[in-house]
């Protein structure tokens, strides 16, 4: 316990010096901009800042990343509110009662409460990031390849699942086209090229982080371009803080959509939004005025903001000790960290204990830096979403073209981006997912080497696969959740669950 509380001390002593409060302090305030602007999403931000990085101190570019991740997840409240558009997808659920609070004359107020609730979020997921990460990297050092494989098939199937809720189908469909995206390149095991059609750029894989910038980046100035929003700003003329009475009257609220937003967070890929919408439907349950949500109910706003806040640490759960992205911003920063030499997975608290307090430093200093920015420059910031946003797509475009060039210096990393950006456009235009995509192209090489070489210990014999405990709970787990996915297997079970047990 006295060593846990040192490290988290030396965790958060360690970025107090100049340089890295001077990188949390732009980085934050870059990110509540990019998430303020409609059609900049936090995973965009985070991907065009890796690209930025790579001549950073390690910690120092992690660091900055985390900020703008916080910032990015925190800014979209900000047009939520005031222009019922939500900056990001994590902001959706925000909007429902932000705006109605905003047109009553509100705005001030409910931008204060949305910044503190970020903040006590994100304090939440905080406590059970350092609580939990330590136990589940020393539980996941019993994992074998056989756990490993399914555990990568969990991630693609139950974000596929929970990110495409009404036509779960189109989320599995995303999944695997990432997977198989992801085979492409030589193998490790046997050194063998597959699925390069004779290109030999294509002989090393496809690089993560072009394909991101393009998935997240150039499919949204796309779908930016196509449709063109004159929205209406709402005025804010009354105070931006809030007074303790308003914070503390909800503190159900918040600690239960703190909790929620950190379970969403932990199960991999299903992102802020999720965590959001799961919050604000649960206190919307437990509330005894129902009738105001949607109305400019603050008990609403307040379980959204939480939630979505929460969600940041509880995603970092997983991507630290299982090398798992709990969201599509996190598997950006999987990819920053391995750029860095920062290798996240089991044995992460044996070769780098360090570095996870490390990470709950840079996300209670974030919290901070959102906090003061949030009370004191939100009259400010609200003049930046005058910008339209047409007028920023081509310093996107920009952003996204050098980023992927500046990975390798090849023209191919920036065919790659427009190529998936293109695909992103196309397969959002349908109503599929881009979270389950990416999580497939990060997860598929961890399947991929973990399958063949259980198959290789065991000789070509899969029986541990399905036997093993913790392989048995997962692959059951996985099998529970695709045939949830079927309405007639729903109405099945609702049956036999109507009819109960037969009488003798």
């Amino acid at each position: 316990m006295f060593d846990g509380l040192f490290l988290l001390a030396g965790g958060i002593t360690h970025f107090l010096t100049p340089e890295a409060l001077f990188n949390l302090a732009w980085a934050s305030l870059l990110g509540i901009i990019i998430g303020a602007l409609p059609g900049l999403t936090a995973t965009m931000g985070v991907a065009l800042l890796v690209t930025l990085t790579y001549k950073m101190a390690p910690d120092q570019a992690i660091l900055s990343l985390m900020a703008m991740y916080v910032g990015s997840i925190y800014g979209g409240s900000r047009s939520a509110i005031l222009l019922a558009i939500p900056g990001t997808p994590a902001s959706a659920a925000t909007t429902l009662d932000g705006f109605p609070l905003a047109k009553m004359g509100r705005a001030g107020m409910a931008m204060g409460i949305a910044t503190t609730s970020s903040a006590l979020g994100t304090l939440v997921g905080v406590f059970f990031l350092a609580l939990i990460a330590p136990w589940l990297a020393e539980f996941a050092l019993r994992f074998q390849s056989y756990e490993f494989f399914w555990l990568a098939l969990f991630g693609v199937i139950i974000s596929g699942r929970l990110t495409a809720i009404d036509a779960p189908i189109k989320g599995y469909i995303a999944g695997i086209l990432g997977l198989m995206f992801a085979m492409v390149g030589m193998e490790n095991l046997h050194a063998h090229q597959r699925f390069t059609f004779g290109i030999p750029q294509l002989g090393a894989g496809i690089d993560i982080i072009p394909a991101m910038v393009g998935a997240f980046g150039f499919a949204e100035i796309l779908a930016v371009m196509k449709r063109r929003l004159t929205p209406q700003m709402a005025q804010s003329t009354d105070r931006v803080i809030p007074r303790l009475g308003e914070v503390a009257k909800h503190w159900k609220t918040t600690i239960r959509s703190g909790i929620i937003g950190t379970i969403a967070g932990i199960i991999p890929g299903v992102g802020e939004d999720i965590g959001s919408w799961a919050s604000y439907a649960a206190a919307r349950r437990a509330s005894k005025e129902k009738e105001l949500y949607g109305k400019g109910s603050i008990e609403g706003l307040v379980a959204a903001e939480t939630g979505n806040s929460a969600v940041i640490p509880g995603a970092m759960i997983p991507t630290l000790t299982l090398a798992l992205p709990g969201s599509a911003a996190s598997a950006v920063l999987i990819a920053a960290m391995l750029i860095h030499g920062i290798r996240p997975g089991p044995q992460i608290m044996t070769e780098n204990p360090e570095f996870v307090y490390q990470v709950v430093g840079m996300l209670l200093l974030s919290t901070v830096a959102i906090t003061i920015y949030g009370l004191s420059l939100t009259r400010l910031l609200v003049k930046v979403l005058t910008v339209p946003r047409e007028k920023l797509m081509p310093i996107v475009y920009v952003l996204c073209v050098v980023g992927s060039f500046a990975i390798t210096q090849r023209m191919f990393d920036v065919y790659v981006m427009v190529a998936f950006g293109l695909l992103g456009f196309v397969l959002r235009e349908m109503k599929y997912p881009m979270a389950p995509l990416v999580l497939g192209i990060i997860l598929g090489d961890l399947l991929d080497v973990n399958f063949r070489r259980g198959l290789l210990l065991t000789d070509g014999d899969p029986t541990p696969f399905i036997t093993r405990p913790i392989s048995a709970v997962l692959w059951i787990v996985i099998v529970i959740t695709i045939l949830m996915s079927s309405r007639r297997f729903k109405e099945f079970a609702a049956g036999l669950f109507r009819r109960g047990p037969a009488k003798s």
